[in-house]
C-alpha cells in the first residue's frame, strides 16, 4: 500500500493529536486551523505545540491554563521555582530537550514533570522506559519552560564540551610517551563510547557533589560508586568488557604508564567545569585478582577557600584557632581518621595565613588542593624526597610557615619540633582518635616529653558528620534517658528544643545533603604541659582539658544536635565515647 505524503493530504481526514482535539473541544482552536498547523508541523518536522505557539493563534498562558482544566492537571509558574534546587540526574538531559519536559521532584517510584503537552503520550512512555519510574505531569507555560529546558542544556552541552574539546589539561608530550610504551593499548584508549561514559561519570560525580569515584571490576561484572557526603553509593554497572579500555583511558589523561598493570600507579588530572573554574583529580589505580581498580579523588580548589566559618567551628573553638595559628612560632596538630576533612581544614588555615610578607612551604604525599602563594612539594620516596628531606631543604628556604602532610616517624616529627622550637610556625596531622591521644602519640613515637611540651601550642581532632536536608528534616521524639545516655546534661535539656531526624526528598541524598565538622580544639595550656613532662597519660589530658572548657568530640557533635544541623544517630555514629 502506498504512503501518502502528509502535503498532499488536505482533501482528506487528518488524525489530530490529543493536543489539538482538546483546543477545538475547548473552543480555542477551529478544526480547519488546527489541521492546517498540524500538516504544516509534519512538513516542517516540527512539534504541533511549537507550531502552535508560533503561529500566535493561543498564548502560552491561555494554553496552559486550557490544558490545567482538560486534562485535571495542576498549573505551576515556573518563575516562582528556584531552578537551582531542582532535581539534577533523574532524566537524561537529551529527553529533557527532545520532549520540552523538566523534573520537579520524585515522589516514591513517581516523578512529578512539568510539560506543556499533557497529552503527548510518546513523551510519556519515554520517560518511564528511561527511569522505570511512573509519571505525574505539572502543566506550564511554554515560553517558560522551553526557556529553562534550554538554559539547563546549554550548561550540560557547554561543560561537556569542554571536556571533549580537551580541557584536560595534561602535558601533550608527555601523554605521547605514555601512549609509546603502550602500543597495544593506544587504539583502545581512543574508543569513543569509553569516552563519552567517563566523561559522564566525572560530569555526574561533580554534580552530586561527590568526593571520590571509585570504579572496581570483579569476576563477572563492573561495579562505579560513588561516595557521597561520606557514603558510598552504586551509580551505574557497565559491561566488563570496558574495564581494560576505561582504565587505558584514565591513564593517558592521568600521565601513567598504560603499559604497567602490575603495579600501583598515582596520577592527577585537571577538568575545567566553567569560563574560571577548574577541578583536579587524584587517580590512584590498583591491580586486583580481575583487573585494575581505580579511585578518582575530586580535589576542588574552591573547598579551601570557602573560609573558616564554612567548616563549621563554633565560636569558641574558631577563636582559639585563630589565636594559634596568629602565633608567630609552635605546632599545630590536626587529627582524625582518612576523610575527616583534615586537610581542608589545614589549608584554610594556610589560606588566611597566605600573605605576600609570608613564606609558606609545604611538603605532601601528595598535594591535593593547589593554593597560588604556597611552595607545595609533592614527597617522593623513591628518589629520596622524605617528608623528612623536604623539611631538612625547607628550613634552608627561610620559611615562615612550614606545612607536613603527615607526621609518620620519629625522623620527621623530631626535624618538624626543631622548627618550632626554631621560630617557625608548623602545621601538620597525625592519625589518632582525639586531641589527648596525640600528646601520647608522640610520646610513644619516641619524642621526649620536653619537646613535646614546648613546641605543640594546640591540637584540633575533628571528624564530618552529615548534614540534614532543610528541606525534609522532621522533629522527633526522643526518649529523655536515651538522651542522657548520649551525654546530654540535665542542663540542656530544658524542653526548649527538639532533635530532628532526616527524612529525604528529592534535593537531597537520604535526609542529608552536605556534612558539617565535629571539632574538639585543645589549646596547650601550662597545667597541660606539666602533665606531659611528667609522662601523664590521655586520660589524665582529657580530664584537665575538660576542666579549662575544652569540649570533646561527642559533646561538640551533640551541639550540633540541638542546633538542628544533624541528628542524633549521625553524632554517635562518629564519635566513639
Amino acid at each position: 500500500m502506498a504512503t501518502i505524503d502528509p502535503l498532499q493530504r488536505d482533501s482528506q481526514a487528518i488524525a489530530l493529536p490529543g493536543l489539538g482535539r482538546a483546543l477545538i473541544a475547548a473552543g480555542k482552536l477551529g478544526q480547519k486551523s488546527a489541521e492546517d498547523l498540524y500538516r504544516k508541523a509534519l512538513s516542517s518536522k516540527n512539534s504541533f505545540i511549537a507550531e502552535l505557539m508560533s503561529s500566535g493563534a493561543v498564548s502560552a498562558a491561555d494554553l496552559a491554563h486550557t490544558l490545567s482544566a482538560a486534562f485535571a492537571a495542576p498549573l505551576l509558574d515556573l518563575d516562582a521555582v528556584d531552578t537551582n534546587r531542582l532535581p539534577k540526574g533523574l532524566l537524561d538531559s537529551k529527553i529533557c530537550i527532545a520532549y520540552r519536559v523538566v523534573v520537579l521532584s520524585k515522589r516514591s517510584n513517581r516523578l512529578i514533570v512539568a510539560t506543556a503537552d499533557p497529552s503527548d503520550q510518546a513523551a510519556a512512555e519515554k520517560i518511564k522506559f528511561s527511569t522505570q519510574m511512573g509519571v505525574d505531569w505539572v502543566i506550564a507555560e511554554y515560553d517558560k519552560l522551553s526557556k529553562l529546558v534550554d538554559a539547563n542544556a546549554t550548561t550540560a552541552t557547554e561543560a561537556m564540551e569542554d571536556i571533549i574539546g580537551g580541557d584536560f589539561e595534561f602535558d601533550e608530550s608527555a601523554a605521547e610517551a605514555v601512549i609509546d610504551n603502550g602500543q597495544a593499548n593506544a587504539s583502545e584508549v581512543e574508543d569513543a563510547p569509553v569516552v563519552r561514559f567517563l566523561h559522564k561519570m566525572l560530569m555526574d560525580a561533580f554534580s552530586m557533589r561527590a568526593s571520590d569515584l571509585h570504579f572496581e571490576p570483579y569476576e563477572h561484572t563492573y561495579r562505579v560508586r560513588f561516595r557521597v557526603d561520606g557514603e558510598l553509593r552504586e551509580i551505574a554497572s557497565p559491561p566488563i568488557a570496558i574495564k581494560d579500555k576505561l582504565a587505558s583511558r584514565i591513564k593517558v589523561i592521568s600521565r601513567m604508564d598504560i603499559s604497567e598493570k602490575r603495579v600501583p600507579q598515582d596520577g592527577r588530572m585537571k577538568l575545567k567545569v566553567g569560563p574560571d573554574r577548574v577541578i583536579d583529580f587524584r587517580v590512584s589505580t590498583l591491580p586486583t585478582l580481575f583487573g585494575e581498580k581505580i579511585v578518582i579523588r575530586i580535589l576542588d580548589p574552591s573547598s579551601a577557600k570557602l573560609g573558616i566559618d564554612a567548616l563549621g567551628y563554633e565560636p569558641e573553638e574558631k577563636e582559639r584557632l585563630l589565636k594559634a595559628i596568629g602565633r608567630p612560632y609552635g605546632m599545630i596538630l590536626v587529627t582524625g581518621p582518612t576523610g575527616s576533612g583534615k586537610t581542608v581544614s589545614l589549608y584554610t588555615c594556610l589560606n588566611l595565613l597566605n600573605q605576600p610578607g609570608v613564606n609558606i612551604a609545604t611538603a605532601e604525599d601528595p598535594s591535593e588542593i593547589n593554593l597560588p602563594g604556597v611552595n607545595q612539594v609533592n614527597v617522593n620516596e623513591k628518589a629520596g624526597l622524605t617528608f623528612a628531606a623536604a623539611l631538612k631543604s625547607f628550613l634552608r628556604q627561610d620559611p615562615d610557615i612550614i606545612m607536613v602532610g603527615e607526621i609518620r616517624d620519629l625522623e620527621t616529627a623530631d626535624i618538624s619540633i626543631k622548627a618550632a622550637q626554631t621560630g617557625h610556625l608548623v602545621l601538620s596531622t597525625l592519625h589518632t582518635n582525639d586531641a589527648p591521644a596525640t600528646l601520647t602519640r608522640m610520646r610513644n613515637m619516641g619524642i621526649a616529653a620536653f619537646n613535646i611540651a614546648s613546641s605543640v601550642i594546640l591540637i584540633t581532632a575533628q571528624r564530618l558528620a552529615r548534614r540534614l536536608c532543610a528541606n525534609c528534616k522532621v522533629h522527633v521524639d526522643i526518649p529523655r534517658e536515651a538522651l542522657l545516655n548520649a551525654g546530654f546534661t540535665e542542663a540542656q535539656l530544658d524542653g526548649s528544643w527538639k532533635p530532628y531526624k532526616p527524612v529525604g526528598c528529592s534535593a537531597c541524598n537520604n535526609g542529608y545533603k552536605g556534612r558539617v565538622g565535629i571539632y574538639q580544639v585543645m589549646p596547650i595550656s601550662e597545667e597541660i604541659q606539666r602533665i606531659i613532662l611528667r609522662d601523664g597519660s590521655s586520660l589524665d589530658i582529657a580530664r584537665q582539658s575538660e576542666l579549662e572548657g575544652v569540649r570533646s568530640l561527642r559533646q561538640s557533635g551533640l551541639s550540633k544536635v540541638k542546633l538542628g544541623m544533624t541528628s542524633l544517630e549521625e553524632v554517635l555514629g562518629v564519635t566513639n565515647e
